[in-house]
């Protein structure tokens, strides 16, 4: 069986795991719901705590949605527990983030800023400037974890990181590779 699949999620106290004929999975929790549905051929067990996912047959095209599938429920589960956060740096002169209302805004050297409207479950934080890399921080919140990293990538893509100067929007702790630019001519004018 697979390793991945074949690992049995831990289902806490506070969270309920429900499922439909149709294998439709509603996970409940204290920060809120999340559904998936699930594979038909695919089973799901609950004893004790734990929730197992088992496939029918070692298939190829069985092994990777047994994989997959446990690995989504699993991150419902986290989600509803514990939730998700993408954090995000602003590097660069005058580049800034604000939050109006639910709203994130920023300015990233467009002649207007751009609004970004948070989708439902998703919620922005602003976290000032950091003294140590000046750059205003900020981070992405939310349970479903496709959704959060979605939006963070909507963000990034507002301004990605461009690679002589390393302004723009980047994850954090994301390295950018640098290039050098022009040399410039060397030894002056030539006769």
């Amino acid at each position: 069986m697979s390793r991945i699949g074949r690992a049995p999620i831990a289902v806490p106290p506070k969270v309920q795991v429900s499922w439909t004929d149709e294998n439709l999975v509603t996970v409940k929790g204290p920060k809120g719901e999340l559904s998936c549905r699930v594979d038909p051929d695919l089973t799901l067990h609950l004893e004790d705590g734990k929730l197992t996912v088992t496939r029918p047959s070692d298939s190829k095209d069985q092994k990777a949605k047994h994989g997959l599938y446990r690995t989504l429920v699993n991150n419902m589960v986290d989600g509803v527990t514990k939730g998700y956060t993408k954090q995000l740096e602003i590097h660069g002169v005058g580049y800034r983030a604000n939050k109006v209302g639910e709203n994130l805004v920023i300015q990233v050297g467009y002649s207007h800023p751009v609004e970004v409207q948070p989708p439902s479950g998703i919620s922005f934080t602003v976290d000032g400037v950091d003294p140590a890399t000046k750059a205003t921080r900020l981070s992405v919140n939310g349970i479903d974890k496709q959704l959060v990293g979605q939006v963070a990538a909507s963000i990034r893509q507002v301004r990605k990181p461009e690679p002589y100067k390393g302004k723009g929007i980047r994850y954090a702790g994301e390295a950018i590779r640098r290039k050098a630019g022009k040399a410039g001519k060397v030894g002056g004018k030539k006769k």
